[in-house]
């Protein structure tokens, strides 16, 4: 073998073993950026205002072991003053007493927070979204945010959710569609109320 054809060799060696490392380095580069991407996000939401107004305005005790304080206030933000979540899982969403359309305080009803339990037409009830073994609804973060997005009622798969109004929230951001699940994550557990249904 000529010395030109084994430099060759060996620098076509080296040549792969570079990039085989950079490779391997950019996927951990990639993992540890996605993860310092969250932590920043906290850190920038600590002086929000939507955060301190989220903590507020929250109806139940929450667990905040574990979680990102700073995203479970906005998603408590995002849930309780934006998305109207509470008047459709939420059975009755306000007691009597409170009810703001009787002039009452608005303040959601607590014992049944997010339980799911109203009636829409004779087949749809809204969805039980409180934690079941921990998990909002049962389901996994990248599950609820697929929800989200698509639509698809993760009971059914291949069919549409007809009543959540999906079709605007899938336009959050990933941020937002995390900040709503650490919020879920983080409110007790709860069974429907009474609901006459049709």
């Amino acid at each position: 073998m000529s010395s030109k054809r084994l430099a060759f060799g060996v620098c076509a060696a080296l040549a792969l073993a570079v990039v085989a490392m950079l490779a391997s380095a950019s996927h951990v580069f990639s993992r540890d950026f996605d993860h310092r991407d969250r932590d920043d996000d906290d850190e920038k939401l600590e002086g929000d205002s939507r955060v301190q107004q989220g903590f507020e305005i929250v109806p139940v005790p929450l667990d905040l072991r574990g979680k990102s304080r700073a995203m479970v206030g906005l998603g408590a933000y995002l849930m309780n003053a934006t998305g109207g979540c509470n008047d459709c899982h939420t059975c009755p969403p306000y007691q009597p007493a409170d009810d703001p359309y009787n002039h009452g305080s608005g303040h959601p009803n607590a014992l049944n927070y997010l339980a799911g339990g109203n009636h829409f037409g004779p087949f749809v009830t809204s969805a039980n979204i409180t934690p079941r073994n921990g998990l909002p609804a049962g389901l996994t973060e990248e599950r609820f945010i697929h929800t989200i997005r698509t639509g698809e009622n993760p009971d059914h798969p291949g069919q549409l959710l007809q009543v959540m109004p999906w079709p605007v929230f899938r336009h959050l951001t990933d941020r937002d569609l995390r900040a709503i699940y650490a919020y879920l994550s983080s409110i007790p557990p709860a069974t429907p109320g009474n609901c006459a249904g049709p």
